[in-house]
């Protein structure tokens, strides 16, 4: 089918002849995802350096992520000095793993292990890291396998979850716009459309952003960049894009701020940047220094994330004028690279202490229980 004046539609055309989608454009990020472990703890173990138990269940810290998630091989190392167990599951490395979980009762065999999860943490465990063929059988099957296992591991009800992904995987970018909107944030206009250059919500200036990760990865382990773009109207007036995106009034800011939530504890830095984009593309270039958070604002992003279930959180605002403007929150939010930036290490020593504190709860109100026995 034609549009008006016989042109071919968008949708109509050969792949080779529609026009790059706008998101597509330009971007030029490209990051490898080393699939090397690097975790303290579970090198230790695999060498045999550490004693054997009276096999009893072993209270632990179960998290899901990649190899590369340098936030929690910190934390396996910080979480050894206390005696804590933590082990892992990564998507990138979870083909040969020997592992039994069983439904009854809050216990799984890990290796030779018998260990009793007490606090679940997911984080980057993404199905398409798994180093798979999806278009093959054999790789659609492990996906859907690892895909259904994984969600059922961090929804539970026997063990807790760090941001529980019964609430996180649906807290998209407009669910977030609309419950921080709720809360008495200010938001940019925003329209969701697949013909961006028809689209001027606030009547100046947009940018596009994707509506789902800022990353893709076509091919495990092979990360592409999927950041915010100016929209040009005389680009893409005409062109229809092959998958929604969202459009959003530019907001001119005198301030960008990065705020970390762990737990009660709220820590912010101040982000100079040219350009949405350059945290990815450019991060040399951009300064980040510690921040005091205004006590209002502190407010409403823990009132937002007791609302969302979530327990360690980032968010992004805008100074406008002098009001807050809220643009997204961030559940596996990465902070390392901010704190480097910075000088400083507060959110490592906050989550740190955040999941040390809550380990001794559950494991204590476990032991009372006699659950897991």
């Amino acid at each position: 089918m034609s549009e008006a004046g016989g042109r071919p539609a968008d949708s109509d055309a050969p792949p080779s002849l529609r026009p790059t989608p706008v998101l597509l454009q330009g971007q030029d990020y490209f990051f490898r995802s080393p699939n090397t472990a690097l975790d303290f703890q579970e090198r230790v173990y695999q060498a045999d350096l550490v004693a054997e138990g009276p096999g009893d269940p072993v209270p632990c810290v179960l998290v899901m992520a990649r190899a590369a998630d340098m936030e929690m091989n910190e934390l396996s190392l910080a979480l050894a000095e206390h005696d804590i167990r933590m082990v892992r599951i990564d998507a990138d490395r979870c083909l040969d793993l020997a592992l039994t979980v069983y439904t009854d009762t809050p216990l799984l065999e890990f290796g030779r292990w018998l260990l009793r999860p007490v606090l679940v943490w997911r984080r980057h465990f993404d199905i398409t890291a798994l180093p798979v063929d999806p278009t093959t059988v054999h790789g659609a099957y492990v996906r859907e396998q690892w895909k259904a296992v994984s969600n059922w591991l961090a929804c539970r009800g026997d063990w807790e979850q760090v941001n529980p992904v019964r609430s996180s995987e649906h807290l998209d970018r407009l669910t977030q716009l609309r419950d921080a909107e709720s809360f008495g944030l200010r938001v940019p206009r925003t329209v969701v459309t697949t013909m961006p250059g028809r689209s001027k919500p606030g009547g100046g200036r947009c940018i596009v952003k994707t509506a789902g990760h800022h990353l893709l990865e076509p091919e495990p382990g092979a990360l592409r960049g999927l950041f915010p773009q100016p929209l040009d109207i005389r680009r893409s007036a005409e062109a229809r894009e092959p998958a929604p995106v969202l459009v959003q009034q530019h907001l001119d800011a005198q301030r960008e701020l990065r705020v970390f939530v762990v737990g009660d504890r709220v820590i912010g830095y101040l982000v100079r940047k040219l350009d949405p984009a350059q945290l990815w593309a450019d991060p040399d270039e951009v300064a980040v220094e510690p921040a005091e958070v205004p006590a209002d604002l502190a407010a409403r992003v823990l009132a937002l994330c007791r609302y969302w279930r979530l327990s360690v959180a980032a968010f992004d605002l805008l100074d406008v004028s002098g009001e807050w403007v809220f643009l997204e929150v961030n559940v596996n939010c990465d902070w390392r690279w901010f704190e480097h930036r910075a000088g400083n290490a507060a959110v490592t020593d906050a989550v740190h202490t955040w999941v040390r504190d809550r380990f001794a709860d559950l494991a204590a109100s476990a032991a009372l229980t006699g659950r897991g026995r």
